[in-house]
């Protein structure tokens, strides 16, 4: 038997792998699939079945193309309606995977299908349960993403008495969830991406002994909005999609600079995936800067709409990378890319933009000698709660597209971060929508601590 957790850093996300006599089941895999096959074709086995523990919302899964290209099975907890064939399995149902079984368990509450699926080894014992987004280390699955249809109050509920299937296993069962830290599927997942059942029971605050109305306003209080793409991406996985090889194939066409230009004055985006500090040196103006270096896909689908038309720039042999990675959070429009990237458009005399970055000295300096400007602090409200600088604005950067009518297009910011990432996201961004007069704080709010500045800082 062998048990491989494939974990996605830039998605905080887990896919499965699991071969047991020549028999493989994948669980929850990403859009670009071949890596699955890849897999088990080294190791000379079928894939069986593709475990999905529910409709994911924050990334499309491969499990059509992988079913499609295998024959293997997908396979859904209860409740379950698709216009594609899977197979709805029952609560308590168990599925055979060579010297293995696989019991499925309904465990609703996130989604109404969600489900974990338990292990059992050679051996008849209960080896692992692989817990999708019920139960995460350190938290649950947010009840919210149904869009209305049902209350977060009500799926609250049904996951309060979901989880005792799950605590009701023993405490050496390994539990292995679908996301970890950085994952917006949960309040505060921890940054372990595997537990125990019995650690579990011990450390999570939702695990603890409590009446199903306290669970229920512990599980719902303090939940940030989730990103629009959420339910985009749910539909997606629910209703299908396009191929990813008929996607990555549009978005392979090399374009030259006159072709690019004129498919910008058609109002296409333009995501340029250059590393920040690149960037900001220069750029084809009304680009937003998603570095391939952080969240880049999540960002990506944040700031904008995943079926509007997009153009890339890329470095040169990171255009297959920047595709990919799009594709896995729903992006399904992409006209090319620039050939020969941004040193192209500089080479054919076309006009760029830039954007200027500032020390945290210079911060100091401007917000004391020029009161015009505004400092916009876009980490999350939590992160500016623990500290901040007292002048700066907290406009996080998921609710800037919603917040940017509040901005003056004539005035002056200086937007920082905790790092740089999602300041040079926001500058850009910002500059994209007209307002010109922007400075990107290098280092963040990591320099910003370091100068003699004036800081809030929450009470121990």
């Amino acid at each position: 038997m062998k048990i491989e957790q494939l974990y996605t850093n830039c998605l905080a996300q887990a896919a499965y792998y699991i071969e047991s006599d020549g028999e493989v089941a994948i669980i929850d895999p990403l859009r670009d699939y071949q890596m699955y096959i890849n897999k088990a074709t080294a190791d000379g086995a079928t894939i069986k079945y593709i475990f999905e523990t529910h409709f994911h919302a924050d990334f499309v899964s491969g499990h059509i193309d992988l079913s499609k290209k295998t024959g293997a099975k997908i396979v859904y907890g209860p409740t379950t309606q698709t216009p594609y064939s899977v197979h709805v399995a029952e609560d308590g149902e168990v599925l055979t995977l060579g010297k293995i079984k696989i019991k499925v368990l309904h465990t609703p509450g996130h989604t109404p299908e969600s489900s974990s699926f338990l292990l059992i080894d050679e051996n008849e014992k209960d080896h692992c349960v692989f817990t999708g987004d019920t139960l995460f280390v350190g938290d649950v699955g947010r009840p919210d993403l149904l869009d209305g249809i049902i209350s977060k109050e009500e799926l609250a509920g049904t996951l309060f008495h979901s989880l005792k299937k799950l605590t009701a296993l023993a405490d050496d069962v390994i539990m292995y969830p679908a996301h970890g830290a950085g994952s917006a599927c949960g309040k505060n997942i921890g940054k372990e991406t595997y537990s125990t059942i019995g650690e579990q029971k011990k450390n999570n605050y939702a695990l603890q002994l409590m009446t199903e109305v306290e669970f229920i306003k512990v599980v719902t209080d303090g939940i940030p909005p989730a990103p629009a793409y959420f339910f985009k991406d749910a539909k997606l996985n629910k209703n299908g999609y396009l191929s990813f090889e008929e996607i990555i194939e549009k978005g392979s066409k090399a374009l030259s600079v006159a072709e690019f230009d004129e498919e910008i004055k058609k109002g296409a985006s333009i995501i340029d995936t250059r590393l920040p500090d690149n960037f900001e040196l220069g750029f084809i103006q009304g680009s937003i800067n998603f570095g391939l270096n952080g969240q880049y896909a999540i960002w990506a689908a944040t700031m904008l709409d995943i079926h509007t038309p997009i153009l890339l720039v890329a470095k040169p042999g990171t255009e297959q990378e920047s595709l990919e990675r799009l594709t896995r959070v729903g992006f399904d429009n992409f006209l090319g890319f620039l050939k020969g990237g941004f040193e192209a458009w500089v080479e054919a005399d076309k006009k760029y933009d830039m954007i200027i970055s500032i020390s945290a000295e210079e911060l100091a300096l401007d917000s004391k000698h020029n009161p015009k400007a505004k400092i916009v602090d876009v980490r999350k409200p939590s992160e500016y709660k623990t500290a901040h600088l007292k002048v700066a604005e907290n406009i996080s950067l998921a609710e800037l597209p919603q917040q940017l009518e509040s901005l003056d297009k004539a005035g002056e910011y200086l937007v920082h971060c905790a790092g740089g990432y999602r300041s040079m996201v926001a500058a850009s961004f910002m500059k994209s929508k007209g307002i010109r007069n922007v400075k990107n704080v290098w280092g963040g709010f990591e320099m910003i601590k370091k100068e003699e500045v004036d800081l809030v800082e929450a009470k121990s």
